[in-house]
């Protein structure tokens, strides 16, 4: 791309280091008019303070865009994801990829707005995030401009970005040990690779994690909850009904005490390489575990394992920055539609790194005591079953007569 093409754009803008460090150089590179975006999705860090940022390296104040997303964010992503019990590679709860289609879709949005021809985001060349995003750009926007700086520059080492930090006056704030990992953290999830992660068989430090207590350390009693839902989304924590942000940054709470959600998993990259990571993701992990209890009473059988046979697929879209796709729509609505009964309240006991399920009730539930008492009933035959049973072995039965009878001849 001809640096001169580019006019306005539209950059994805934490206020840290790195994403400073691109806002000057696009300024310099590209000689263009620079918009910030910085999203608040429960990173758990102060936004305001990229403004004061931004205005230091030049922008003006109406191209700074500063925005709550958490309830966008929780309502219209995550929950969706989570009606399909979505797990990527059997461990990762996706907390990164889901993030990432709503910040693509609110810079697409914002470039419109300020009439902009280009976006830029700070994610890395080798990683997941920029196809990410730049899948979501295209599918959003297929004329947008994309300007990916670290497949550009030759800023590729931490002691480069820090001389032009130093030449272009961008401040370098040290707030203590600075952590030897690169982190990514929303209200659904933190996470953690390089340093000593690099090496798969290493075991991670206690001091890295950031939100849970170890199971070790959470408290010796259980606590008990329960998580109301409707239509496959939870709505109320032990009576009180909650926003979806408010709902997600209590199972947090809750998750965090009880020392739930760690995970450690090595997982295959869309790019092409393996990659080891670290996830904290509480209140998360406790939602999957009572949405498929309360779809274990709600769900007839077959719809439920179809569901179960789908999800992979779905999984990997997200993984892969395909939020936006036909296909992942299809899925979804097909999802959507299996979670119209699936209404009532499930009861957890959380204790020490676990969510145990000990109750569940549903005004649709389809567990009928009548059929499957080990009591005496008068609703079902046992007799029935010997057809039921012979009827499934049909095959069988033919495959060996036939054998038997060519052996004879």
């Amino acid at each position: 791309m001809a640096k001169k093409e580019v006019k306005k754009v539209v950059l994805a803008y934490s206020g840290g280091l790195d994403t400073s460090i691109i806002l000057k150089w696009l300024q310099d590179t590209y000689n263009c008019e620079v918009v910030t975006f910085t999203a608040d999705i429960g990173q758990g860090e102060e936004v305001e303070p990229a403004r004061e940022k931004a205005l230091k390296l030049g922008i003006k104040p109406e191209n700074i865009f500063i925005e709550d997303l958490r309830e966008d964010f929780v309502r219209d992503y995550v929950f969706p994801m989570f009606r399909a019990n979505t797990i990527y590679e059997g461990e990762y709860l996706l907390g990164t990829s889901i993030a990432r289609p709503l910040i693509a879709k609110r810079q697409i949005e914002i470039a419109k707005e300020v009439g902009a021809d280009a976006v830029a985001h700070g994610a890395t060349g080798k990683g997941n995030d920029q196809v990410r995003f730049e899948i979501g750009y295209l599918s959003l926007n297929p004329d947008i401009k994309i300007i990916a700086p670290w497949r550009e520059w030759d800023l590729n080492s931490r002691e480069k970005l820090l001389n032009f930090a130093k030449e272009h006056n961008i401040p370098i704030q040290k707030h203590g040990k600075k952590s030897p990992y690169s982190m990514d953290a929303n209200l659904l999830h933190i996470s953690y690779e390089g340093g000593i992660l690099e090496d798969p068989n290493n075991e991670p430090e206690e001091d890295m994690w950031r939100w849970t207590n170890s199971p070790e350390s959470a408290p010796n009693e259980p606590e008990y909850i329960e998580i109301e839902y409707e239509k496959g989304d939870p709505v109320a924590i032990n009576g009180e009904k909650l926003t979806p942000a408010k709902l997600l940054t209590k199972l947090n709470e809750y998750g965090n005490k009880h020392g739930i959600g760690r995970v450690d998993i090595v997982e295959n990259r869309f790019v092409g390489m393996k990659s080891r990571g670290c996830y904290e993701t509480p209140g998360g992990t406790i939602m999957l575990k009572a949405h498929r209890a309360i779809e274990s009473i709600t769900l007839d059988r077959e719809e439920a394992h179809l569901k179960d046979k789908l999800m992979p697929k779905y999984a990997e879209l997200i993984y892969n920055g395909f939020w936006f796709s036909p296909e992942r729509k299809m899925l979804q609505a097909a999802i959507d539609k299996t979670q119209e009964n699936v209404n009532g309240t499930v009861r957890l006991k959380l204790y020490k790194g676990n969510v145990i399920v000990v109750g569940r009730k549903s005004p649709n539930s389809l567990f009928a005591k009548e059929f499957s008492t080990f009591e005496e009933d008068r609703v079902y035959n046992q007799k029935d079953a010997e057809g039921f049973i012979k009827l499934n072995a049909l095959r069988f039965i033919i495959e060996g007569y036939v054998r038997k009878n060519k052996n004879k001849g």
